[in-house]
């Protein structure tokens, strides 16, 4: 039997946590799209894929609580906790609503932080916080990063270098082409490639909203070797499922 992929097993979590916290099914859940300068702020790099407008933030709102979701399929939806639960989560935009709003639930029972994106000069700052932990961490090593982020990459460059550093992206916009002196590999095609040449992994969170986590958790697994996600995106099916993650300057709403 087909086991459930990891957003199916962050719903049974929360169905779980609801359960555990007596939480009324009938609060009303609100999610909308964010224009980029309400998602990262007015003075953040206009180099960021958000403000470019071929990704957005979907926010999910819930007493008050906010939590967000990256995607490219963005949409409003509106309905009750228990509509939330009920999503069929074959469709991506589906999947992003839900991811929003798990994390909007999670930080209302349980002020689970960083659920909202970083905002004006912090997504400048995050890559090199990221690079900078990873070296504490393990040292001088190759990186494989997953999916695209210009100021990630440009700071584990910096940090590592370039000889150093292996990409991949699903976007056929960037496949191929030369990002900072590193060539965009395909994410589909070229991830086992990726997984053998490095020695940790960096994957978007988002990847759990694009159906691609599954996949890249399996792959670093069986080639035993360590993998942090970064984001907000992700940041309610990691505290769930126990995946290691990174986001040195999400926020919490409220």
């Amino acid at each position: 039997m087909e086991r459930p992929d990891r957003l199916e097993q962050a719903r049974d979590r929360m169905r779980e946590r609801l359960g555990h916290h007596r939480t009324d099914l009938e609060l009303p859940v609100q999610v909308r799209p964010l224009d980029p300068d309400e998602a990262i702020g007015k003075d953040a790099d206009p180099s960021f894929v958000i403000k470019t407008g071929k990704e957005r933030v979907i926010e999910a709102t819930i007493q008050g609580h906010k939590g967000q979701a990256f995607t490219d399929r963005p949409g409003s939806w509106s309905g009750t906790l228990g509509n939330l639960l009920a999503l069929a989560l074959d469709e991506i935009s589906n999947r992003a609503v839900f991811v929003a709003g798990l994390n909007a639930v999670l930080s209302a029972l349980e002020q689970l932080p960083g659920t909202v994106h970083c905002k004006d000069e912090d997504p400048s700052r995050c890559g090199p916080e990221v690079a900078r932990t990873l070296y504490e961490r393990f040292g001088t090593v190759r990186i494989g990063l997953i999916g695209l982020q210009p100021a990630i990459l440009k700071a584990l460059i910096a940090q590592f270098g370039q000889d150093a550093v292996r990409l991949v992206d699903l976007n056929p916009e960037n496949i191929g082409e030369t990002r900072s002196g590193v060539v965009v590999w395909d994410g589909e095609e070229d991830l086992s490639r990726l997984v053998a040449e490095c020695e940790v992994g960096l994957a978007t969170g988002s990847s759990v909203v694009n159906r691609t986590l599954d996949e890249i958790l399996e792959r670093f697994q069986k080639a035993g070797k360590p993998l942090i996600l970064f984001g907000n995106t992700i940041s309610g099916v990691a505290s769930l499922l126990n995946l290691e993650r990174l986001c040195p300057f999400g926020r919490s709403i409220p």
